[in-house]
């Protein structure tokens, strides 16, 4: 059986990733921590990306949904650190 194409991630994960992708930290509504991209090279506009710390781990459904409003394709996420990396 092969690889999952979306690996379970958990919200310490999400956040590093996001972190090495240059995303700051914007504002905590809750249980949703907001974190935010300004444009550059990679972005043409600004991104913001929620993520509700309360999961032990995010279903397939909601880490494209943070996949997606990164910006980034799925590879460029995963790989964004070392131990996200391993897993795809």
């Amino acid at each position: 059986m092969g690889a999952r194409a979306y690996p379970p991630l958990t919200p310490s994960e999400v956040v590093g990733i996001l972190n090495a992708l240059q995303f700051k930290f914007k504002r905590q509504a809750g249980s949703h921590a907001h974190y935010e991209r300004l444009p550059d090279e990679e972005l043409d506009e600004r991104k913001i990306v929620t993520v509700d710390m309360t999961h032990s781990q995010f279903s397939v459904r909601m880490i494209k949904s943070m996949i997606s409003q990164s910006g980034f394709k799925r590879h460029e996420f995963y790989k964004a650190t070392k131990g996200t990396a391993k897993k795809i």
